[in-house]
């Protein structure tokens, strides 16, 4: 997420509605149920939102990200004892050997290629120890084909109009994302910014195969924030996989 320095102006204000503190809560009771552990990496961490509750919730937890940008709001907020770190998800490299490393709000499918997903897994199975978790979330082929897809949303927050058009890509199940954002200068004036970016799709039988591949065995798949097995028409998944 390198690019993303104007989307990280008005990030927090777009993800407002986001349940930051179900999210994590949910993840902690999969980290729990399965024995994590309490040394946590939160990768692609973008403003900290949640990495901060993580800390809260007790665990020890250093926050990666590739945009010095976002990071750099995460590290104008309170650290509730957070370390970040400015590292992409691909070339991971953490001060010991992590009990869980998670990644959410659909990091994964920021990545730009199946290989580049590759080496995320494989990554985060270096920096895990043996019997380590590895949790993520990611939108779904259905989500991109069908709710995304070419449409268009606005947001009108307090202080942040954004008009978000996306682009359906049949070739990587890819959604081509333009952002033209209106936000409120000091002076009552608003400052026009565009920022572009895409998020691409793999199908669930892809990525189980590329986890196990990196060493992993995936305990579960989930219907996002429930314990439901994953559908044809689920919008976003939840892996659960433990280092080998």
């Amino acid at each position: 997420m390198a690019g993303y320095g104007l989307f990280a102006q008005v990030y927090d204000k777009l993800t407002e509605n986001v349940p930051y503190d179900d999210i994590a809560g949910y993840y902690d009771r999969k980290i729990k149920q399965y024995g994590g552990g309490s040394f946590l990496a939160d990768i692609g961490c973008g403003t900290g939102n949640l990495t901060a509750r993580l800390a809260r919730l007790g665990y020890d937890v250093i926050g990666a990200d590739a945009s010095p940008d976002m990071l750099s709001i995460a590290m104008n907020k309170p650290h509730d004892g957070v370390q970040y770190i400015c590292q992409p998800m691909t070339e991971l490299e953490l001060y010991g050997e992590a009990d869980v490393i998670v990644s959410t709000l659909d990091s994964v499918n920021h990545l730009a290629d199946a290989a580049e997903i590759k080496r995320c897994f494989e990554a985060a199975a270096i920096n895990l120890r043996s019997g380590g978790l590895f949790l993520f979330d990611v939108n779904t082929i259905y989500k991109h084909k069908n709710v995304l897809a070419d449409n268009t949303f606005v947001y009108d927050v307090d202080g942040v109009y954004c008009v978000w058009q996306n682009s359906w890509q049949l070739q990587d199940f890819g959604v081509n994302i333009d952002l033209d954002i209106f936000a409120e200068c000091e002076d009552g004036l608003y400052e026009r910014m565009e920022e572009s970016f895409r998020e691409i799709a793999l199908p669930q039988e892809q990525l189980v195969s590329m986890l196990e591949s990196a060493g992993f065995e995936v305990l579960e798949v989930r219907e996002y924030l429930t314990d439901q097995p994953a559908g044809e028409n689920s919008e976003k998944l939840m892996f659960c996989a433990r280092k080998k």
